[in-house]
């Protein structure tokens, strides 16, 4: 009788100089690397069905940032939570496990942090899965980003405090719902176990500083933008069309920069892989065997 075996996802956690960085790993360790970047409010949690159907021939790994599920989350007084910092913990987790190359599927939070580990190391990334990550201005001047700009201009108080709204149960289900075209296919348990670790003691206070350092981003968009058109990554774009928060608008700006570059826009909103997965996993895992494996 034949029989077959489905990838072994393992869970573990390194110690980086103090601070536990989670991590979910799964194929062969001497197969091409792609690092899986999460974005907000969620964690590596959201690439548990992706991983699985990457790793018959690819080496993954998809980290929790500082703050997020179960890596480390000090206190906010204590650790600065910052897009530096959290490119510099993946860098110290791959330079750990030994990963020099590797392919990286950017998202929401996952792309300036994959940015910061362009710029670092510019030969480093072998191709790119780009989904709802901006590296341009175009679609950041919608009404969902007007409070975060005006709390980048004037970090006070009161403009912090308008923000808690974005970290509230509400908010949490409506970025898994909104401009969903199959909302049965959305487990609930997506926004509970967000949600949940969100509430954790201090957690508002983190996602607040996050909010506030994605100011710096935009600073860095030229910079992210030559490092494109000088290395010309081979790229994937599988983007939600719906998502109010990166919209479609910051999808086509990629194509003025790269030359190969396959480009793909879903009618799905910001959670594209909770979606569309019958659509997407396979385009993923095609490309990447194309271009990497």
């Amino acid at each position: 009788m034949a029989t077959t075996t489905s990838p072994v996802v393992q869970y573990k956690t390194e110690n980086l100089d103090g601070l536990d960085i989670f991590y979910r790993e799964a194929g062969p360790a001497d197969a091409p690397a792609i690092v899986l970047l999460h974005g907000f409010p969620t964690s590596s949690h959201m690439f548990r069905n992706l991983i699985p159907h990457l790793a018959d021939r690819f080496h993954v790994i998809a980290p929790d940032l500082p703050g997020y599920g179960q890596s480390a989350a000090p206190d906010h007084t204590e650790f600065g939570y910052t897009f530096d910092n959290a490119a510099l913990y993946v860098r110290r987790l791959l330079q750990k496990l030994g990963i020099t190359r590797y392919a990286v599927n950017v998202f929401d939070y996952g792309a300036p942090t994959a940015w910061r580990l362009a710029l670092a190391d510019p030969d480093a990334i072998t191709a790119l899965i780009v989904q709802n990550g901006n590296a341009y201005d175009e679609g950041l001047d919608n009404d969902f980003w007007a409070p975060i700009k005006r709390y980048w201009a004037e970090p006070n108080q009161p403009n912090r405090d308008a923000l808690r709204t974005l970290i509230t149960p509400e908010t949490t289900k409506f970025q898994y719902t909104d401009g969903m075209a199959h909302l049965e296919r959305i487990s609930p348990d997506n926004w509970v176990i967000d949600q949940a670790l969100l509430d954790r003691a201090g957690n508002d206070e983190i996602q607040l500083d996050y909010f506030l350092d994605y100011g710096t981003n935009p600073g860095i968009y030229p910079a992210v933008q030559e490092w494109l058109r000088a290395k010309q990554p081979p790229t994937l774009i599988v983007w939600g069309a719906n998502d109010v928060i990166f919209p479609a608008e910051g999808a086509h700006p990629y194509k003025r920069d790269l030359k190969d570059l396959e480009f793909h826009l879903f009618d799905s909103g910001h959670f594209l892989l909770e979606d569309r997965a019958d659509e997407v996993f396979p385009l993923i895992h095609d490309f990447l065997s194309r271009k990497i494996g």
